[in-house]
């Protein structure tokens, strides 16, 4: 007889006085819940103690001997059992027609074929729950008594986390000569006479099949099937009369993540399955050992589920933080994160987000950080600014060779190139000065350029050493932020000296003639083929340092991108495989 459902309830409605039909002994009968083959399961109230029970009896009629000694050991075999996961007995007698009956605790819940129908991804609390099965049919074995009839719709879930494993009738209980076995559960669909093979196709292991005085190993299997349910959300072998077939000759797939590999079914679980679905029988594990097994798993799982829950609160923590602008606790708040979990959401994004979005506030460490490299690039373009006044220096033989108009332009010229050369000397060793030294410094490099210009004209190469240097020393961090200052001081080395030619302030190096631009130097002379060379040279020493500067900076702008990008990609490899996926994009 199939007793899941008569014993279960989901609701729990208490007897009422009205509903009382008849009575057995001091017990009210209620309304029927359920019957199989020869038994029937009613509501009851204990009238003694006040309470309502399950109680089971046998079907109206005159019960024969054998019905009753089957009926009655029924009652003791799940009697001797006191586990919290077996329905307790209550008590035995009979009814006023000298029906036996016996009763036990009235369960609600559902049973877990129910729970598997319609929950498919529940499984961490049907693996808690198998646990508790596996340690009731464990404490079963340890008493000598195997079930026999292991089945989803024998295995009930309570409202309240409690697991119960039910039906007992075709228990076997080793040893024991007087054994008869109960006839009124299902055997075969209920279409096998007792004394045949007993079970439920599908769950019953194959030496079942020939043999009803199986052992404990039978009911291993029958777990096994159960548990290839819970993970696969599918039963193992097929329903009805294909499933004894399927049993005897092993032709399924007993692996659950062969066979649902959408799943995710974990390896360990799979393994435990596997093991317990063998067609020797020897070779299943004790039902203590499945329950061990699973609850490794749990306790590692669970681990994973107390990271995870712990990394997403991380997670927003370093939100808050971000938005808070507090960065550094932002930054360590998520890589903690990433630590616990990996895959966390939005720990990597706010990881990115601190290393490549600038701060609102930067703080004093981050700006101590910028003022230092911006001292570094001062000083290494100062390095390749001295050879250049070194360079302009050294042009005073080739203007003696010309010959010389006017020493005291041409000795002004050459010490302001030195005196520039003295002061790249001191940007190089002390390369964070005060905005007045800064300015001085590119005052010096325009009067540099126009005292050159005076000694070899104004339309020489003065425009391209002007260029040159302005490109040059606007890279400087001072004037990177104020650039127009920079270019208005260069180009009055350009103006001013162009002004006061036109004003008649100082002589004109230039004018206009016949349709021509006649240059002249005011303290070079022109006249010989030497001036050109002069002027070659000149063109050529401004390419050279223009061509000098720019390797410099190009290869140290070169270096600072590949080392970003090495970050980058070294920061890639850390984070979640979807996350460099955004990264790249």
């Amino acid at each position: 007889m199939k007793t899941a459902d008569p014993e279960v309830e989901s609701t729990r409605p208490m007897l009422r006085e009205e509903d009382q039909t008849k009575t057995a002994g001091t017990y009210a009968i209620g309304q029927l819940l359920g019957k199989g083959g020869q038994g029937e399961v009613w509501l009851a109230h204990d009238k003694r103690i006040g309470r309502d029970v399950a109680l089971k009896r046998l079907k109206h009629g005159a019960p024969s001997e054998d019905d009753t000694s089957r009926f009655l050991r029924e009652a003791r075999v799940q009697a001797r059992l006191d586990h919290p996961a077996i329905v307790p007995v209550y008590d035995l007698g009979r009814d006023e027609l000298g029906r036996p009956f016996f009763t036990m605790k009235r369960l609600a819940g559902h049973a877990l074929d129910k729970t598997l129908s319609t929950t498919p991804h529940a499984r961490q609390k049907l693996l808690r729950a198998f646990v508790d099965v596996c340690r009731a049919v464990d404490f079963a074995h340890s008493r000598g008594v195997v079930h026999r009839d292991l089945k989803p719709a024998n295995i009930i879930l309570g409202e309240f986390g409690e697991v119960y494993v039910i039906d007992w009738g075709v228990a076997r209980v080793i040893g024991d000569v007087a054994e008869v076995v109960t006839a009124d559960i299902d055997t075969l669909e209920g279409s096998a006479p007792a004394g045949k093979a007993l079970g439920t196709p599908g769950y019953m292991a194959p030496e079942q099949m020939s043999d009803p005085e199986v052992g404990r190993a039978a009911d291993i299997y029958s777990l096994g099937s159960i548990l290839f349910e819970i993970l696969a959300n599918e039963p193992l072998h097929p329903r009805g009369k294909p499933a004894i077939d399927s049993t005897l000759t092993g032709a399924v797939v007993m692996s659950a993540a062969l066979r649902r590999p959408d799943r995710g079914v974990p390896p360990e679980l799979d393994a435990l399955c596997v093991a317990m679905l063998a067609m020797n029988p020897k070779t299943r594990p004790t039902a203590r050992r499945c329950a061990e097994r699973v609850e490794e798993f749990l306790d590692g799982d669970r681990d994973v589920e107390r990271r995870r829950t712990m990394a997403t609160e991380l997670v927003w923590a370093a939100r808050a933080d971000l938005d808070g602008d507090h960065r550094a606790d932002a930054m360590r708040a998520a890589s903690r994160a990433l630590a616990l979990d990996p895959n966390v959401s939005g720990a990597a994004e706010i990881v990115m987000r601190v290393m490549l979005e600038p701060p609102r506030q930067p703080p004093p460490e981050l700006l101590e950080a910028i003022r230092r490299s911006d001292a570094d690039d001062v000083a290494r373009h100062a390095r390749a600014a001295f050879p250049g006044y070194l360079l302009m220096a050294a042009f005073l033989p080739i203007i003696v060779w010309n010959g010389v108009l006017s020493w005291p332009l041409v000795i002004a010229a050459v010490g302001l190139a030195l005196g520039m050369a003295a002061a790249a000397h001191a940007l190089r060793k002390r390369p964070l000065r005060s905005f007045d030294w800064m300015v001085i410094y590119a005052i010096g490099n325009a009067a540099v350029v126009a005292t050159l210009g005076r000694v070899a004209g104004e339309l020489t190469v003065v425009p391209a050493l002007l260029a040159f240097i302005t490109a040059s020393v606007i890279t400087y961090p001072m004037f990177l932020e104020r650039p127009l200052l920079l270019l208005g001081i260069m180009l009055g080395g350009l103006f001013v000296p162009l002004v006061l030619e036109a004003s008649g302030v100082i002589a004109r190096s230039w004018e206009l003639r016949d349709g021509g631009l006649f240059l002249r130097g005011v303290a070079m002379n022109y006249g010989s083929v030497s001036a050109v060379i002069t002027v070659l040279l000149a063109a050529t020493a401004t390419i050279v340092m223009a061509a000098v500067q720019s390797t410099v900076l190009g290869r140290a702008a070169r270096t600072a991108q590949h080392a970003l990008v090495a970050q980058a990609w070294h920061l890639r490899q850390l984070l979640p495989a979807q996350t460099r996926v955004l990264t790249q994009a």
